[in-house]
């Protein structure tokens, strides 16, 4: 007869040795991380259960870190947010109707037709305030005045212009037709449900909080983040944001002229062999992937000082993702 303590002892080696099995399965994936010397932390979990955080370099795990442009998903959660509530009726909304009071007498005509759509997917058709017209609008008087009175350089909704400048008018709708700041909209509906921190972070000079750049987050919010988009909009049972607007998000709008990825609601969308994953990506590589097929969600950190682009970092990140760590999720 097996009595309780050979039982339980038995049971105890099996789940170590299943434990050790899955670290020794995701070992490549550390051994990959570790040779890119911009990369901080990386965290992976699958069913929602973690498989794998490992800190290489910089900060620990829980303290906050810059997000960068990962910012730009989280304030297009806030978008589906205010449209759950009926702030904004929907996507199709317009400049002219919702801030026209903020729209400058400089701007031109068709800027009071661009959409809550074309903000979101960067489709909004004015000249870049990202790259290298960024320092110039960061320092300029008003920066909702800037990017409005911009030339228009594509019809809205035709070409992907990435700028942050349009998630900052975004910012700007979310706070008039809620009367409140983009900071408190992060904390009771992102940062409250998900039992997370968000600090407080940049203002422009008339006080609003920069939409789409230089939040912060742990590396465990991260994961948060990206596992209520898993979710479908659902974290630990509550129904935070509605699964129709996660559904949209990660649906292609747009196609990135830089790095060939998708774009839908503020997340850039791609694929590996047939599985399909969504990024929110910050400068210098900081990223949340969700691969809802594989119910997956992945957190990088990275030195926020260095670039990463297509050609150099983050394309060594894509193919950590898409060549490594999704084939060892689908084992």
């Amino acid at each position: 007869m097996i009595n309780r303590r050979v039982f339980l002892g038995a049971t105890a080696a099996l789940l170590c040795r299943d434990v050790e099995a899955r670290n020794d399965s995701w070992q490549p994936v550390i051994t990959e991380a570790r040779k890119m010397d911009q990369c901080y932390a990386i965290s992976v979990y699958k069913d929602g259960t973690e498989l794998l955080t490992e800190v290489f370099r910089g900060p620990p795990v829980d303290q906050l870190v810059p997000i960068k442009s990962v910012s730009k998903s989280i304030v297009a959660a806030l978008a589906g947010a205010a449209i759950d509530r009926g702030e904004i009726y929907s996507t199709e909304d317009t400049l002219g109707k919702l801030i026209p009071d903020l729209i400058p007498s400089s701007a031109d005509a068709g800027v009071s037709y661009i959409t809550v759509e074309n903000l979101l997917t960067m489709q909004a058709g004015l000249e870049r305030t990202s790259g290298r017209n960024y320092n110039v609008w960061v320092t300029s008087a008003d920066w909702i005045a800037d990017a409005l009175s911009r030339p228009i350089v594509a019809e809205p909704g035709t070409r992907m212009l990435y700028s942050t400048g349009s998630t900052h008018v975004l910012g700007a709708i979310l706070s008039e037709v809620s009367g409140q700041s983009l900071l408190d909209l992060a904390r009771t509906r992102i940062g409250q449900p998900l039992g997370i921190e968000i600090p407080a972070w940049t203002r422009d000079p008339q006080g609003r909080y920069l939409g789409g750049n230089e939040m912060a987050l742990t590396l465990d919010a991260m994961v948060r983040f990206g596992e209520l988009y898993r979710n479908s909009g659902r974290f630990e049972g509550v129904q935070v944001l509605s699964e129709d607007w996660v559904e949209r998000s990660f649906e292609p709008v747009t196609r990135s002229m830089f790095s060939g990825l998708g774009y839908g609601y503020g997340w850039f969308l791609g694929q590996s062999y047939g599985t399909r994953y969504a990024l929110a990506r910050g400068y210098g590589g900081q990223i949340i992937c969700v691969v809802p097929q594989l119910a997956l969600t992945v957190a990088i950190t990275s030195d926020p000082n260095r670039v990463a682009r297509t050609a150099g970092y983050f394309g060594d990140l894509l193919r950590l993702i898409e060549n490594t760590i999704i084939p060892v999720a689908r084992t």
